[in-house]
């Protein structure tokens, strides 16, 4: 059989619609369509009877180009909103951004230079943090994110500070401020307290230390007390905490126990050693002594008693006390369950 025999007319529909994606070039402007047909109002009347959905959206920082975090973030966040909106729900996104923290300040540092009178570094960050929002927004809207662009929350709006004082005084008005204490990292070159997320770690070795802070004469009737006996042995004694930072030994100021565990006044022969009690048995084979509990007690009893700096007997500058406070970060997988 020939070709010819084997052959059939094909007919092809005639469409506008492009044969290929072309994305890249599309996308932009359907996004440019989208804003200037007002898409997101529209939709948000449409919906203007129905329940109201609100997505609270932690806002990114105002600093440096967006990146594969900011995109998977903001893209699930729209398809939220999205699906609320098929949904049958009113739902409302707010986009804002973080203007405020030591990046932005180091960012103006390197830039001007340091030691800037406040207000100039007020009003630099402020510009800088502006420069930044533009740029992410126009990122975060190619994305194909619906929101209230042209109304976003900045942290650095003065209503928004101002509303920000406001919250605090009736929260203080409230009595739900207290002062307390808490370890942070601090910054000595800024100025300022650091977050977690400010602060990078370069890898380490050290050893491992147990370290004996003394009693304090004066205060063997408190640690008495504590403990639930008449009198504390006639013998020389320390509190044992465990550290894996030798260097911070010089700049002690206290000592912290867990508030609900139980602690052990240890009896070695001739000295006395307090230990968490589920850790004498460990903590005595490491050290090489023998030895027996001879009272217990919760670490929320030992709050406030002071024991002297290991160091006093070798300096002036050491000669003072490190009182317990009780934390609950404090635990008994190592060491003696003590730490500073």
């Amino acid at each position: 059989m020939s070709e010819k025999e084997n052959s059939y007319p094909v007919n092809l529909l005639e469409t506008s619609f492009p044969m290929r994606g072309d994305l890249p070039k599309r996308e932009p402007q359907w996004v440019a369509q989208w804003q200037k047909n007002k898409l997101y109002e529209k939709i948000r009347a449409a919906h203007a009877s129905q329940p109201k959905f609100i997505l609270h959206d932690g806002p990114p920082y105002a600093n440096g180009d967006i990146h594969i975090g900011h995109a998977v973030n903001k893209i699930l966040k729209d398809m939220i909103v999205k699906s609320r909106w098929l949904m049958g729900y009113d739902a409302a996104y707010v986009p804002g951004w973080d203007c405020h923290g030591m990046p932005i300040e180091i960012q103006i540092e390197k830039e001007f230079g340091k030691n800037l009178p406040t207000a100039e570094v007020q009003a630099k960050a402020r510009a800088y943090a502006k420069v930044q929002v533009d740029k992410q927004k126009k990122d975060f809207e190619r994305l194909g994110v619906l929101g209230d662009w042209n109304n976003p929350y900045l942290t650095m709006n003065y209503r928004n500070e101002a509303d920000e004082i406001r919250a605090l005084g009736k929260i203080w008005e409230k009595g739900y401020v207290f002062r307390g204490l808490k370890p942070v990292n601090w910054c000595f070159d800024c100025g300022s307290a650091l977050a977690e997320a400010e602060v990078e770690y370069q890898d380490k070795t050290d050893p491992t230390i147990d370290v004996g802070f003394a009693f304090d004469d004066a205060q063997r009737p408190q640690l008495a007390k504590a403990f639930g006996i008449p009198e504390i042995p006639n013998k020389p004694g320390m509190i044992v905490i465990w550290t894996t930072t030798p260097w911070t030994i010089p700049s002690n100021q206290a000592l912290n126990v867990h508030p609900e565990l139980t602690y052990a006044l240890v009896d070695t022969g001739d000295r006395l050693l307090i230990l968490a009690k589920d850790r004498v048995e460990t903590c005595l084979e490491d050290y090489g002594l023998e030895g027996k509990v001879i009272a217990t007690c919760l670490g929320s009893q030992l709050a406030n008693i002071s024991f002297w700096h290991p160091l006093a007997p070798l300096h002036e500058g050491y000669k003072r006390l490190s009182p317990i406070y009780p934390a609950e970060y404090v635990t008994l997988d190592t060491g003696t369950g003590v730490v500073h």
